[in-house]
């Protein structure tokens, strides 16, 4: 039984591993086996494998993107094991009956999968990509937690018929009379405990952002934010997480490929004659569809055409080719949102999805030079 290619299906686990082997052959999942969750243990499945199917066998190992991260990849590849990471939204997701899930289907399917090439790999970050998009995370965990603590003093202001009469809330002005508030007894000390919170989180995001300035600043990535920065929406922030999170953008074929990874192509159900769209997929990368559905919220105010200081500042430094491609690009986004809207009569979320998936497509041929 020499010279086989035996794909190894993982479904993996925090606690534990169920492993599973699946041959072109016998087209099913065989010698399944649960243990501990350690590359290790792989290690000595697969010499057990090898056992089996003779020394000259090729193993192909896959598990779907998850909790693990690439850890587990980089300890099998480290040891001269091939090893993929499925992307779970492109996978084969038939089953013989969908009420019933268990380890050892899903690594019977991720077998499958690498089996028939039925699925798309996860792209592999380079190193410095993947520290880089750890900390820009990180950042926006404590924007997250810098909302909630600002929902929180709202809500305890309403409670106690604390009311603000001007519209502009966490402004200088808004944070002096929050201050200035004295509610009777132990009020006073939560209030307190809560602005407390809200000044740590507000001064370690503003050093955290100075942090990512000077990360985008380094070779790596310093020409291609410069470019990124030049579309209406996108800031340092937002044009380095985009960079490391998609990597290499000369993978996607056309601007239409890079918009489907991130899931902002509109699905479709058609039978027939019969042709529906849906609304988007919502597959692949939601850090960046996010990023991008945030930055499209930009062109819905403002004249078109109009270029204030703060994107000519931007801009600055870049090739007239890429000033005019951006300028382009910000001209022909705002000009489709606002057709969309007054013209056309579509609802903003709508029109602010479809500015998205255009920006998507605009970024592409930014970072892959295609701006004829």
């Amino acid at each position: 039984m020499n010279n086989n290619t035996v794909y190894v299906g993982m479904d993996v686990h925090k606690e534990s591993f169920t492993l599973c082997a699946y041959t072109i052959e016998v087209e099913k999942g065989l010698y399944y086996q649960r243990t501990s969750a350690d590359y290790k243990a792989v290690l000595k499945y697969l010499e057990f494998l090898r056992s089996i199917y003779g020394n000259d066998t090729t193993f192909i190992c896959g598990y779907e993107a998850g909790c693990l991260g690439y850890t587990l990849y980089h300890q099998l590849t480290d040891r001269n094991v091939n090893c993929v990471i499925l992307a779970p939204s492109t996978m084969l997701s038939q089953r013989n009956n969908k009420r019933i899930k268990t380890d050892k289907r899903d690594a019977e399917l991720i077998g499958r999968c690498l089996c028939q090439n039925n699925y798309s790999p996860v792209h592999i970050p380079t190193a410095k990509d993947e520290q880089t998009k750890e900390y820009l995370r990180m950042r926006n965990d404590h924007k997250l937690a810098l909302k909630k603590i600002k929902q929180q003093i709202q809500s305890f202001c309403l409670r106690h018929d604390y009311r603000y009469e001007s519209k502009s809330h966490w402004t200088i002005a808004h944070i002096n009379w929050l201050k200035a508030l004295k509610p009777e007894g132990l009020y006073k000390e939560i209030l307190d405990e809560y602005l407390l919170t809200y000044a740590t989180l507000t001064d370690k995001i503003e050093r955290l952002d100075k942090r990512i300035e000077e990360l985008a600043s380094v070779d790596e990535y310093r020409e291609s934010v410069k470019k990124l920065c030049c579309f209406i929406g996108i800031q340092t922030h937002s044009a380095l997480s985009v960079i490391v999170e998609v990597g290499d953008f000369n993978r996607f074929s056309s601007a239409e490929k890079f918009a489907s990874y991130i899931g902002l192509v509109p699905g479709e159900a058609s039978s027939g004659d019969d042709t529906t769209r849906l609304s988007i997929t919502k597959a692949g990368n939601s850090h960046v569809r996010t990023l991008l559905t945030e930055a499209s919220q930009c062109y819905t105010r403002g004249r078109v055409g109009y270029k204030s200081k703060t994107i000519k500042a931007r801009q600055n430094g870049n090739t007239p080719q890429v000033i005019a491609y951006a300028d382009k690009a910000n001209e022909r986004l705002k000009r489709k949102y606002y057709k969309m809207v007054l013209n056309n009569g579509k609802k903003r979320n709508v029109a602010i999805m479809a500015v998205a998936r255009e920006l998507a497509c605009f970024m592409w041929g930014m970072m892959t030079d295609n701006i004829a």
